[in-house]
């Protein structure tokens, strides 16, 4: 069976939990239902680790420079908590995607991110939804979630050279908008959104692929060629 945003099961799911807000589990849970089914393991990225702990999970490793995390919170983790994988201040890298990296060493194949939206950071938000292009994520399924919002990046061609085609599930009425994604992105077409795409581009800078509209339970979406930038609001 597919998972709630349409990735196939198999493989090792991780959850990644950011520093940005991150929502209740019982918005989650109302939201995006079966959201955590078959979590393995929960990588923190710095501040993700009080985020996590406020969800009542408990991180199986923390990595960053931890800044932003309170020195009690930092002694108690050295002192009994999971392991650290502690990073310069300065570094190339943001925490976030250092999680994300850790979480491909420890054999992800799907990683659902929590905290990646929200808070006072413009700079952060962006950055979050941008590793979504990662090249180490290349044929990982990746999805961003917080009380609302689900973002994923369909990539084609697939590895045969064929178009590929995502399920879009979810509830009727919720808004689906489909954003090209670091160039246009070509052969999209749609089933079961209220505004039809058949065989069509989506440029980049037009706002064309903006608030379509969930109308069936199968909806999906299939793109021959670039990259859509997924984002599905929960109504």
């Amino acid at each position: 069976m597919p998972t709630p945003d349409g990735a196939p099961t198999a493989g090792r799911h991780v959850l990644v939990v950011a520093d940005g807000d991150v929502p209740s589990r019982a918005d989650l849970d109302a939201a995006w239902p079966g959201w955590d089914d078959a979590v393995e393991a929960v990588i923190a990225a710095d501040g993700g680790l009080a985020r996590a702990r406020a969800l009542d999970v408990e991180p199986t490793l923390l990595v960053g420079d931890l800044d932003s995390l309170d020195p009690v919170l930092i002694a108690a983790a050295e002192a009994s908590g999971p392991p650290i994988r502690r990073s310069p201040a300065a570094k190339d890298e943001s925490d976030a995607e250092l999680a994300l990296l850790a979480a491909l060493d420890e054999g992800a194949t799907r990683l659902t991110v929590l905290g990646a939206f929200g808070g006072p950071r413009l700079d952060h938000a962006l950055a979050n939804v941008w590793l979504l292009a990662h090249p180490a994520l290349d044929g990982i399924a990746v999805t961003l979630l917080d009380a609302r919002t689900r973002a994923s990046l369909l990539t084609a061609p697939g590895p045969d050279g064929a178009p590929v085609r995502r399920p879009l599930p979810g509830p009727l009425g919720a808004t689906v908008s489909l954003l090209p994604f670091g160039g246009d992105a070509t052969g999209v077409t749609t089933h079961g959104l209220r505004y039809p795409l058949h065989d069509e581009p989506l440029q980049v800078g037009p706002a064309r692929g903006l608030s379509n509209v969930r109308e069936a339970a199968d909806a999906a979406v299939m793109l021959r060629a670039g990259r859509l930038l997924v984002i599905e609001i929960a109504p």
